[in-house]
């Protein structure tokens, strides 16, 4: 029990580092709407993905380990993640924007957030590795079912993990 403690643990601190994460990304797009007018596609998609990736994580968080609610969350980070990397093409061509002290400060805040998730999400996987080993070893294979621990849990994988492993370059 406490191993699946653990882990449940672990997520919890993903779930703090995407929430920041998603609570910074309107205040990045509210930033760079007056500089990007003619670019509301580019914002849209971002607000889109963010709104998805947050309904990912709500339904991840109600039941860590699901190896749906992994799955689903993973692929909604995936796209949010490329979501960003199309807005931070579209900003470099405006170096107001990049100039400007708001988006500087909110580009290091997202940079900061995105780091600390790859190391939830690295704790929060050795933490589903441990639970999952010694849910599969013996005596506790043979009982595991009979309290509650009858399936693996599932690690939470994005889809482009190279991606993942080093945070997106946002730079204005």
């Amino acid at each position: 029990m406490s191993l699946k403690n653990r882990f449940e643990n672990a997520f919890a601190q993903i779930e703090v580092q995407l929430k920041r994460r998603h609570d910074l990304i309107p205040n990045l797009v509210e930033t760079a709407k007056g500089y990007l007018s003619h670019e509301r596609e580019t914002l849209q998609s971002v607000i889109e993905a963010r709104n998805t990736a947050s309904a990912g994580l709500k339904a991840a968080a109600a039941n860590p380990g699901s190896a749906k609610a992994m799955a689903d969350l993973g692929g909604a980070e995936g796209a949010l993640t490329q979501a960003m990397g199309r807005l931070n093409v579209v900003m470099e061509a405006y170096p107001d924007l990049k100039a400007s002290e708001n988006m500087q400060q909110l580009s290091e805040e997202l940079t900061s957030t995105e780091n600390k998730v790859a190391f939830a999400r690295q704790s929060f996987n050795d933490a589903v590795m441990h639970y999952n080993t010694y849910r599969q070893s013996f005596p506790p294979v043979a009982v595991a079912g009979m309290f509650g621990h009858g399936q693996d849990a599932s690690l939470l994988e994005f889809e482009d993990s190279a991606q993942i492993q080093e945070a997106p370059k946002v730079s204005f």
